[in-house]
């Protein structure tokens, strides 16, 4: 359909670039999952039982969406302006209620991401049982690298992820410590929604979350993925 059939003009579908290639891979929907290394859900004051809890999700709309490298400017509406190191799962075939064992089919790659945060306004929302929106899904809030093709990596279980502010390390963990690996998240996820490609899902940070200043250098490294960088520009 031509944008001459719409009242105002459609914005362009978000979207990555992909390693090894001169395509992109467009970007659907962004869904976030929290509390998924032990060490940060202690930090946040939220300890998890695995034996007992199940995995929790939120949203980010793909409109939130920032490309590696990029400069932002510090949000309106936050003194507590927090960045969260995450692996990014990149789906690319549709999947429905589907099993453990058959979750690595849905992965098309993978990438490095950021999961920026306005602390201050996520806590006042937690502890009032309300959404997470104005805390979570706000302008220019989800911050991913290239995708790099599944291929031979398979289903990641292990590796370095980590996160540098300024050149000082702020994060370390290893993907072995996810709480919910990747395919119980994927098999989990799809229960609730008809997974789809385009779909990206974050999966978690380890503990060392903090806060940033305008001025501030974000880097961060996922073992076998890759970079991520932002720079964090003057306030709105």
């Amino acid at each position: 359909m031509t944008t001459s059939h719409y009242v105002l003009t459609p914005p362009e579908t978000p979207s990555l670039p992909v390693q090894g290639s001169a395509q992109r891979f467009p970007v659907n929907r962004i869904f976030c999952v929290g509390r998924n290394y032990h060490a940060h859900a202690i930090e946040m004051g939220r300890p998890v039982d695995k034996d007992k809890a199940k995995p929790f999700y939120f949203t980010k709309a793909s409109s939130t969406l920032v490309e590696s490298g990029a400069t932002v400017p510090y949000p309106c509406a936050t003194q507590n302006y927090h960045y969260e190191m995450e692996l990014v799962v990149a789906i690319g075939a549709r999947g429905f209620r589907v099993k453990e064992a058959d979750a690595a089919a849905l992965i098309y790659g993978y990438g490095a991401g950021l999961d920026m945060t306005r602390r201050d306004l996520q806590l006042v929302a937690r502890e009032t049982g309300r959404p997470w929106d104005l805390g979570k899904d706000f302008e220019k809030s989800a911050v991913c690298s290239e995708i790099v093709p599944k291929g031979m990596l398979g289903v990641l279980k292990s590796g370095a992820i980590e996160l540098e502010v300024n050149g000082q390390t702020r994060q370390r963990g290893d993907l072995n410590q996810l709480i919910w690996a990747i395919p119980e998240l994927l098999a989990d996820l799809s229960q609730f929604y008809h997974l789809e490609p385009g779909d990206l899902i974050y999966t978690g940070t380890p503990e060392g979350v903090g806060a940033v200043q305008s001025g501030d250098k974000i880097t961060g490294h996922v073992e076998h993925v890759g970079k991520v960088a932002l720079t964090i520009g003057s306030a709105e």
